[in-house]
């Protein structure tokens, strides 16, 4: 490519937008974000509705996070070794078929069907089948992105993929609190909940139509040795990476215990007392937050100083964590998710810089199964932690305690990785780095 061809896209705002693949894998993203968004918020109230059980909210995340966590890695050298195409096909297949057996059950159990015993133990194992199918989503993904747009439009790449995802997790909780609230009432012989699944199903049939017409991206490597040391030789890579190594750390532990979305479901029936309509707001407002700071990081870049920046986003998710907790405002409530949102896309857009740029290309399906056990799946975990925790200390204390855990995370951080925040992108990605030094 000559320089003026590679200025001309610089330039471009959508540079990466007149690639096909990358059409099709922003549309695939977006769709299956939606129905994903959408299925998460109206499961945990459902669930919630059916046991107003703390604890049957804490096994949602662990359900899913078992065997995301347990064959992450495992995910990624699959990645890394097979077609990534035809990989996700099998997935979304799964997905679809999980979601499918969710609607069929409340569907069931609505006309007395399906005994009403039957439905956690479905819907948890449909959740499990979800974890499953997360585990090979990510790193297939990963490798999907980066080979579907030239390296110098990553940045232009990044902004379109992380928009997307920000739009759909924006709409997707508004919509499926909606269609669960209102469905049922307009729409004959259907529940919210199975009037909300069969919305679902449409959205992951659009994106399973949308991998259909990606090309087909063979391995970029494949393993010589065996099995476990392609997993070491990845687990290595990301432990002795001192950068790469405490940016997930400070995700992983700030997300279990700063995680407030598992008992939204509780503040929505229980505290604010706004339905399952003001259910899919408050989800929405976290997402709202996270899509309007990522557009302004477009223009005001938090790559300056990175490591300084991630610790300051981190401390303010922490403060917006314990301010959500103590309000007892709708509205304020809604500004507090809103600053959650806004100060973890900070972290988001730093973390995933340093991981692209840090990360070779034969190690990227591996790698990002180590991320996907970070960071993916603390989601998951630090919803089951929040449940326990509301089971044991109370909702609000729970939540507060989760916000102050946070805060001491960031400072121990601080205090282990302080030559890194006076450092510029260049000087972290620097082969002679003294990120090292730590």
């Amino acid at each position: 490519m000559s320089n003026d061809d590679q200025s001309i896209q610089k330039t471009d705002s959508f540079a990466a937008l007149r690639y096909k693949d990358f059409r099709s894998y922003i549309g695939m993203r977006f769709f299956f974000t939606f129905a994903y968004q959408m299925q998460t918020t109206v499961l945990g109230f459902y669930i919630y509705q059916l046991t107003h059980s703390k604890v049957a909210i804490a096994f949602i995340g662990l359900a899913e996070a078992i065997p995301a966590v347990g064959i992450a890695l495992y995910g990624g050298y699959i990645a890394d070794k097979y077609e990534k195409r035809k990989m996700l096909l099998i997935i979304f297949a799964g997905v679809f078929l999980a979601a499918l057996t969710m609607f069929i059950v409340t569907l069931g159990s609505m006309r007395y069907i399906v005994p009403a015993g039957w439905i956690l133990p479905v819907l948890y194992s449909m959740i499990f089948c979800n974890g499953l199918a997360r585990a090979f989503y990510g790193p297939a993904t990963f490798v999907i992105y980066a080979h579907s747009i030239p390296k110098e439009l990553y940045p232009n790449g990044s902004t379109w993929s992380s928009s997307s995802f920000q739009v759909a997790s924006i709409l997707g909780p508004l919509t499926g609190g909606a269609i669960y609230g209102f469905a049922g009432h307009i729409i004959p012989g259907l529940s919210g909940i199975t009037a909300t699944f069969a919305f679902i199903l449409l959205f992951l049939l659009v994106a399973l139509v949308l991998v259909y017409l990606l090309r087909k991206f063979p391995p970029v490597f494949i393993p010589k040795e065996n099995i476990w040391k392609s997993l070491k030789e990845g687990l290595n890579f990301v432990f002795t990476n001192k950068v790469m190594f405490y940016a997930m750390s400070l995700d992983l532990f700030s997300v279990f215990f700063g995680g407030a979305v598992a008992l939204l479901p509780v503040f929505a029936l229980d505290i604010l007392k706004v339905g399952s309509e003001g259910l899919g707001i408050m989800r929405m407002a976290t997402s709202l937050g996270a899509a309007l700071t990522m557009i302004t990081m477009v223009r005001f870049s938090p790559m300056n100083r990175p490591w300084r920046n991630l610790l300051i986003a981190v401390t303010g998710f922490g403060l917006s964590i314990i301010g959500f907790g103590l309000s007892r405002v709708f509205y304020l409530s809604l500004v507090c998710l809103f600053l959650q949102g806004a100060f973890d896309s900070v972290s988001v857009i730093i973390r995933g810089t340093l991981m692209q740029l840090l990360t070779p290309d034969h190690m990227r399906g591996r790698v990002s199964a180590v991320n996907s056990m970070f960071i993916g799946s603390s989601n998951e975990i630090g919803d089951f932690e929040s449940g326990m925790a509301a089971k044991l200390l109370g909702t609000v204390p729970a939540v507060i305690f989760g916000g102050s855990m946070t805060l001491l995370i960031v400072t121990v951080t601080w205090l282990k990785t302080k030559k890194l925040i006076p450092l510029s992108l260049k000087e972290i990605h620097a082969p002679d780095n003294q990120a090292q030094q730590l």
